[in-house]
């Protein structure tokens, strides 16, 4: 090789050389241990103003004695922060996870703080320590899990510090659930909700989902609907997805007769787990009851009142009034209302007073169940109780914004029965004559006659009914005195008789009255001997317009 070419060789080496230390010097190492500033670090470690590299569990050690100090200090998320740091460095030291779990208890974090505790003690499985599984236990009972609290305590000696303490604690609180399972097994809802209110004080973090279902079962057995919703939600809160949660708040909505919305949880819930019984059970019923609601519904609005009663019947019968739901709800007492409308129309005025009820027994402040209890009570001739069934169905209208022409129309009502009773404690003019409030002018007559023959002196009968029998005709048969006495004036305002003696103009020829009633044939003799009739005077008729 020439010395040129010799030359040229070393040059290009030389740069080859060159590029390479060039490339290594941009280039970060593969892998390089975390140094610790030395502000970060705990005062009085031995890397404390030192630069020198460590390996990673010394690193994990000075962390974790950081996060002692914060915890001292009592900044547990300060030290949650650097137990984590330390665990990320060693995960095999249980003490750092023991630590952490003190610090997520200390925030009453105690899911977490579990967690920690369940991997700790995994970890020390070969040789338990005692502080692990007591904090262990302590975690299981905050969450309200006995069986695996009292499990954790299993193991260790009696003499350990603080295990008598978790341990009563913990029978303490499988004593109120017991309690509670009991009273609800015998539907006795007001202890099992002070055993399960005494079980939540027991406990020190967040209730457990299965206790809120629990609560909310109470509030629906107790009719509380407002309380079982404010409880379900915050089940759902805390368990969106859960197919318990999601029928238990679908029951409700269908209890307090929102059907669309109980059977759209329902479906969601067997989204969520496709073998819940209860949900499908739940969607099974609601579309029978919604169906047979409908068909009632359509019956009563087509006139086929007979039809509409069963079909309410049916859909009762699939509701039940099991008192761990609360007797049925206000879907139940709607229903109840609707039928016993039916039954009102019907003039089945005894089973229509039964079902209202029992709908304002579930539903008291319905103004639609109180107003037909109402007319049912009219009806019935119970005007007190009409006068007081209107104006609470007025109020409770109003307070449920209802339109005002029903409220205007409630108050038309209750005005009316208010004039029944006061007709009902003097005289009652329809009753006399045995006649409807509606009747007409010709069935006012018919009546006259037939009363006043029956209750007739000369026929046996009583002077006083008589002379009430023609003071009712004398009001009734006239239009004006007819509609102030329906309006409830006064009998002595609209001025009685006129100052004369009832049975004066009131003294008719018997004779020619029977004749009447039967076809206009006259001449009944022997009464008395009078010609014509039984009075003298022939066949002159006082004051008996015809």
């Amino acid at each position: 090789m020439s010395p040129a070419n010799k030359k040229k060789k070393s040059a290009a080496a030389r740069r080859k050389q060159a590029a390479a230390a060039a490339a290594t010097a941009a280039s970060p190492p593969a892998e390089e241990p975390i140094v610790i500033p030395d502000d970060e670090m705990e005062s009085g470690s031995d890397a404390e103003g030192s630069s020198e590299q460590l390996d990673l569990p010394a690193q994990a050690e000075i962390i974790k004695e950081r996060g002692n100090d914060q915890f001292r200090k009592g900044q547990y998320e300060s030290a949650i922060e650097s137990y984590s740091k330390a665990i990320s460095l060693n995960s095999n030291e249980p003490s750092y996870l023991t630590n952490r779990a003190a610090s997520y208890m200390a925030l009453k974090k105690f899911a977490p703080a579990l967690a920690d505790c369940q991997t700790a003690a995994s970890l020390q499985s070969a040789n338990p320590v005692p502080k692990t599984l007591l904090r262990l236990a302590r975690c299981h009972l905050a969450l309200g899990d006995v069986p695996a609290c009292l499990a954790a305590l299993r193991d260790l000696p009696d003499s350990t510090p603080g295990l008598q303490d978790i341990r009563k604690k913990a029978e303490g609180l499988q004593l109120h659930l017991q309690r509670f399972q009991e009273a609800k097994e015998k539907d006795e809802w007001g202890a099992a909700r002070l055993a399960l209110e005494q079980a939540v004080e027991a406990v020190e973090g967040d209730v457990p989902v299965q206790w809120r279902c629990w609560r909310v079962e109470c509030e629906v057995a107790r009719g509380s609907w407002v309380g079982a919703q404010n409880a379900v939600s915050d089940a759902l809160r805390l368990s969106p997805n859960s197919s318990e949660v999601l029928t238990l708040r679908g029951l409700i909505l269908f209890l307090t007769n929102q059907i669309p919305k109980a059977i759209q949880h329902a479906q969601h819930a067997l989204r969520m787990d496709p073998d819940c019984g209860p949900a499908r059970q739940l969607l099974r019923r609601a579309k029978e009851v919604e169906r047979l609601k409908e068909e009632g519904n359509t019956c009563f609005k087509g006139g086929r009142l007979g039809e509409a009663v069963e079909r309410y019947g049916e859909a009762l019968e699939a509701i039940g009034e099991a008192q761990k739901e609360g007797g049925g709800g206000h879907l139940r007492a709607v229903l109840l209302s609707n039928r016993a409308t039916a039954q009102f129309k019907l003039k089945q005025l005894e089973p229509a007073l039964e079902d209202t009820n029992a709908s304002l027994a579930l539903n008291p402040d319905s103004y639609k169940a109180l107003r037909t209890r109402a007319r049912i009570h009219l009806e019935l001739e119970h005007y007190e109780d009409a006068v007081r069934d209107f104006k609470a169905a007025q109020e409770s209208a109003e307070g449920d914004g209802a339109a005002a022409a029903e409220v205007r129309g409630l108050a038309e009502e209750a005005k009316k029965a208010e004039v029944l009773l006061k007709r009902s404690k003097s005289k009652d003019y329809y009753k006399i004559l045995s006649v409807p409030r509606d009747c007409s002018d010709a069935e006012i007559k018919k009546a006259y006659r037939r009363e006043s023959l029956i209750h007739h002196p000369d026929k046996g009968g009583d002077a006083e009914k008589f002379k009430l029998v023609g003071e009712a005709y004398q009001v009734l048969s006239d239009p004006q005195r007819r509609r102030r006495y329906d309006l409830g004036d006064d009998d002595s305002e609209m001025g009685g008789m006129g100052g004369m003696d009832p049975m004066m103009g009131m003294q008719m020829n018997l004779a020619e009255m029977l004749a009447q009633m039967q076809g206009g044939r006259a001449g009944f003799g022997g009464f008395g001997g009078f010609p014509g009739g039984g009075f003298p005077g022939g066949g002159h008729t006082h004051g008996f317009g015809m």
